[in-house]
């Protein structure tokens, strides 16, 4: 968990720096932002207040939506409601198990995707969107079967015969659920 957060520290400082043009002062542990004289002082953050950081927006990201669905067949509104439910969309998301980013891969699931940085939305929106697509084929096609692996583990899926008696894992799926029929669906 530990190793999580600093991952996710680090990738907010980027973010920081390139949407905001702000630099942490190491001494201090807040964020500065440059500012001409003639317009505002200095807005300083603690770094703690960063990692509740905002939704991404839409139109940041309907191409990630769109180019995961169209990369991986799934229709664009299933990826969409999985990172609200998943995220509430917000990229620096760590649950109490450590899942991590807009998607909340586990850390071996990250990694087992070729994640470098689970916080990078990009990166986090492809894996997460496989990872989704795999469990889709692995449950030939049974969407709620797909979804109730992704949110408590294929290895529940499998033990339970099914979707598992978790009321997480079955109010997940409602929540989800209804979307549009796969396109493909194997």
């Amino acid at each position: 968990m530990r190793s999580a957060l600093e991952r996710q520290r680090k990738s907010v400082r980027k973010q920081m720096e390139a949407l905001h043009g702000v630099k942490e002062d190491t001494e201090s542990g807040f964020f500065t932002t440059p500012w001409p004289v003639w317009t505002r002082p200095v807005e300083v953050l603690p770094v703690s207040q960063l990692m509740n950081c905002d939704p991404v927006p839409a139109q940041v990201l309907a191409p990630l939506l769109a180019r995961a669905t169209t990369r991986h067949g799934l229709p664009e509104n299933l990826l969409d409601r999985v990172i609200a439910r998943e995220s509430g969309r917000r990229p620096c998301a760590v649950s109490a198990k450590g899942a991590l980013g807009l998607m909340q891969l586990m850390p071996a699931t990250a990694a087992a995707l070729g994640v470098s940085d689970p916080f990078d939305a990009r990166q986090n929106v492809e894996a997460g969107s496989r990872f989704l697509r795999e469990l889709i084929t692995r449950y030939a096609g049974d969407l709620a079967l797909a979804l109730a692996a992704y949110n408590a583990g294929p290895t529940a899926v499998d033990k339970h015969g099914g979707i598992p008696p978790f009321r997480e894992t079955r109010d997940y799926i409602r929540a989800v659920l209804p979307v549009e029929p796969l396109q493909g669906a194997p």
